[in-house]
C-alpha cells in the first residue's frame, strides 16, 4: 500500500535489502538516476557509487545501527558516467530493510552559483564606475597641466618629458574605459549565433593556425536578439584566451570546440526562461589554476603574465547586458566556458520550416572580415 502512496512522490525514493540490494524505486528515483526499476532489481547500487565508497559506508552504518542517517552534497554516478550532486537520507525499517530518500541538489548548486556571480559583477561593477570617475577627473587635470606647461617651456627639448606625461594620462584613460567594458548601449538585432561564432573561428585560424578548430553547431537553433559586435567581442575574449593558453604551455594537438545547444527550462539565477542558447567554448589545455577560480572574471585579473585581466570581464558584461551570463568548469586537460543567451519572444515561436545548415548558409553567404 505505501508503495502506492510513493510512487506519486517527486522525491527519489529507494528500498533496498540487507545485501544493500535494490528491491523497489518509484518513477522519480527512475527518472534521477536514468535507469529503470527491472534493470536494477536484486542489484547493488554499486555502480552510482560516489566518491571514496562514501554512499555505500552510509548505508551500512544506518544498517548496522539501525540509525537513520543523512549525507549531504553527495556525488552520485549515473550509468552514463554523469556526476550528480544529492542529499540523501537512509532510514532503517524492519527486517533489515532501507528507505533511501534522495533529494537533487546540482540545479539548486548552480542558481545560487549564478546569483553570487551576477551579485558579484553588479558590485564589481559599480566599484569600476566609482574608480574610473575617481581616476579620469586627475587625470584630466594632469594632462591639461602637461600641455600648458610644455607651451611655457624655455627649452624645447624638455618638451619630450611633458609629452611623455600626456601619453601616459592617455594610456591610463584607454584603460579605465576598457575596464568599464562597451561605452555605447547595446542594438538587438536578429541575428545567427553561429555566423558569430564563424568570424571568431576565422579570425583565430588567421592568428593560430596551429590549433585544430572543431564545430559543433545546432542547426536547429533560431535566431537571438543581440548586438552582433558585442557578441563577436565577447566570444572572441573567451576563445582567444584559451588559445594562447594551449600556445603558451605547448599543448600537444591542441583543439578547440566551439558548440551550440539549446537549453529548455532553463534558470538563470532566479529567472526561469523558456529557451535559453548556449555556446560552449571547450578546449583541451592546462585548465585554469584553482586560484583563480573564484575571481575569473574580476577585471584586473589574469593568470598570464603579459594579460591584462580585463577579456574576461568584459565578456562577462557584455553577457549581463544580454540578461545572459559565463560559466565555466575546468580541470587539467579540458576547460569549458558557456556562454549562455536567453532566447526573446520572438525566436520562442520561429516560423516552421526546414532548419538550414548554418555552415552551408555561411558558405554561400561569409561573414565580411572585421
Amino acid at each position: 500500500m505505501y508503495q502506492r502512496l510513493l510512487e506519486h512522490l517527486t522525491t527519489a525514493v529507494v528500498t533496498l535489502d540487507g545485501a544493500l540490494r535494490v528491491r523497489w524505486m518509484n518513477p522519480a528515483a527512475e527518472a534521477l538516476l536514468a535507469v529503470s526499476h527491472a534493470r536494477v532489481h536484486g542489484a547493488r547500487l554499486d555502480s552510482l557509487e560516489g566518491e571514496n565508497g562514501a554512499v555505500a559506508a552510509v548505508l551500512a552504518k544506518a544498517r548496522d545501527e539501525f540509525h537513520p542517517f543523512t549525507q549531504r552534497e553527495a556525488v552520485l554516478v549515473l550509468a552514463a558516467g554523469e556526476a550528480i550532486t544529492v542529499d540523501f537520507t537512509v532510514t532503517p525499517l524492519s527486517g533489515d530493510e532501507l528507505l533511501l530518500e534522495i533529494e537533487p541538489r546540482d540545479r539548486l548548486l548552480r542558481i545560487s552559483r549564478e546569483e553570487a556571480l551576477i551579485a558579484r559583477q553588479e558590485s564589481i561593477k559599480v566599484l569600476s564606475r566609482g574608480l574610473a570617475h575617481e581616476i579620469k577627473n586627475p587625470l584630466g587635470g594632469i594632462r591639461g597641466a602637461a600641455q600648458l606647461l610644455e607651451r611655457d617651456l624655455p627649452d624645447p627639448q624638455l618638451a619630450e618629458y611633458t609629452r611623455v606625461i600626456v601619453e601616459e594620462a592617455d594610456r591610463l584613460r584607454d584603460l579605465v574605459d576598457r575596464m568599464l567594458g562597451p561605452n555605447r548601449p547595446i542594438r538587438h538585432t536578429p541575428l545567427n549565433i553561429h555566423k558569430v561564432l564563424e568570424r571568431v573561428r576565422a579570425l583565430l585560424e588567421a592568428e593560430h593556425p596551429r590549433i585544430a578548430y572543431v564545430r559543433d553547431y545546432d542547426p536547429s537553433l533560431p535566431e537571438i536578439n543581440g548586438d552582433e559586435a558585442q557578441l563577436i567581442q565577447a566570444t572572441l575574449n573567451v576563445a582567444r584566451n584559451a588559445v594562447q593558453a594551449m600556445e603558451e604551455n605547448a599543448s600537444e594537438a591542441p583543439r578547440l570546440l566551439l558548440r551550440t545547444r539549446s537549453r529548455r527550462q532553463f534558470t538563470l539565477g532566479a529567472e526561469r526562461h523558456r529557451l535559453v542558447c548556449e555556446v560552449a567554448i571547450i578546449d583541451n589545455g592546462p585548465g585554469i589554476p584553482a586560484r583563480l577560480r573564484e575571481t575569473l572574471f574580476y577585471p584586473m585579473v589574469s593568470g598570464r603574465a603579459e594579460g591584462s585581466g580585463l577579456g574576461l570581464s568584459i565578456a562577462q558584461s557584455v553577457l549581463h547586458q544580454h540578461h545572459g551570463l559565463i560559466e565555466c568548469d575546468s580541470q587539467p586537460g579540458s576547460c569549458e566556458f558557456r556562454l549562455l543567451i536567453p532566447l526573446g519572444a520572438s525566436s520562442l515561436n520561429p516560423p516552421e520550416a526546414p532548419p538550414i545548415n548554418p555552415l552551408e548558409a555561411l558558405s554561400k553567404n561569409p561573414p565580411e572580415a572585421l
